[in-house]
């Protein structure tokens, strides 16, 4: 185990005395490669500010029925309690709209009293609007057309209509984000690996002769490549502590936008960093990366140089 541990901090002091050869060489690539992180952690800082958000609006989607043109005015009302038995776990506010209201609520609001008048009977039919409570996020609030299925199945019920679109286009929006975000760090985290890639092949052309003398002595492979390894792990990290401290920086501008824009809807929303937990798990993906980019390039550059 001290063997081990010893081989390690030997191969860590190797890395880093490469690295102060060449700092300003090693400080070019940090800044290179923090741009390509920078972005995919802009987003995820912006999901997960915005996630909590959507699962906290008030999502309450409106259902309205309209009976059937030859049903009585007690059918109609009759159906009141079979409304209930379907939506009774949806804590649902039920409100009968008979048909002379809906009439003079539609000449009020559209400006077209004269020509409804002309009409002479009343095209409109009783109605029921519900609004539906009981849902915990928009998710959960787009899957109220399965409702509305039942309702449409009861008798004396012509048509179902459901005021929910908002729900499922945020729901979409949210999906489609999660998706380009995840085809971004993908793309961009190709870009990294490429990257380290390049910068520890060129570390390996630097030390040939290095390598070639210390695999005469009889050092192993393994030997040789850690500290390659180790420099692009801390490339990787540095890089990514570069990232996340502009993506903190830029939140400070950002909430000032933010303030205003909220204050008009009686809000005080602001974007907030990244939890301890978040932050450490993006740095060892930086680090993870920097360190596939290198096992890359020490496997293929120094097989060619044996």
């Amino acid at each position: 185990m001290k063997s081990w541990l010893r081989q390690h901090r030997f191969a860590m002091m190797a890395a880093l005395g490469n690295l102060g050869k060449s700092p300003g060489s090693f400080l070019f690539n940090v800044v290179v490669v923090a741009i390509a992180l920078a972005l995919p952690f802009a987003g995820i800082t912006l999901l997960d500010n915005v996630r909590p958000m959507s699962e906290q609006l008030s999502v309450d989607p409106e259902i309205s029925l309209f009976v059937d043109a030859g049903t009585t005015r007690e059918q109609a009302q009759a159906l009141a309690p079979s409304l209930r038995a379907v939506l009774k776990d949806h804590n649902a506010k039920i409100v009968f709209v008979p048909r002379e209201q809906a009439l003079e609520t539609l000449k009020a609001k559209s400006g077209l009293s004269d020509v409804l008048g002309t009409l002479g009977e009343n095209p409109l039919p009783d109605s029921y609007v519900m609004t539906l409570g009981g849902f915990n996020s928009a998710a959960e609030a787009s899957n109220v057309d399965a409702l509305a299925d039942q309702l449409r199945a009861l008798p004396g019920v012509e048509t179902v209509q459901v005021d929910s679109a908002w729900v499922r286009r945020l729901a979409a929006l949210l999906g489609v984000l999660r998706l380009v975000l995840l085809l971004l760090a993908l793309t961009l985290g190709m870009v990294v690996i490429a990257v380290v890639f390049n910068t520890i092949r060129l570390q390996v052309l630097t030390q040939r002769d290095e390598i070639a003398v210390s695999k005469l002595i009889g050092a192993t492979d393994l030997f040789i490549h850690r500290p390659f390894y180790y420099t692009g792990a801390l490339l990787g990290l540095c890089a990514g502590a570069v990232a996340l401290g502009a993506v903190a920086l830029a939140l400070l501008p950002l909430n000032t936008a933010i303030a205003e824009f909220a204050r008009l809807y009686a809000s005080q929303f602001q974007l907030t960093p990244l939890a301890p937990a978040a932050i450490a798990a993006l740095l060892a993906v930086s680090a993870g990366l920097g360190l596939v980019g290198a096992v890359l390039s020490v496997q293929r550059h120094l097989a060619r140089l044996h």
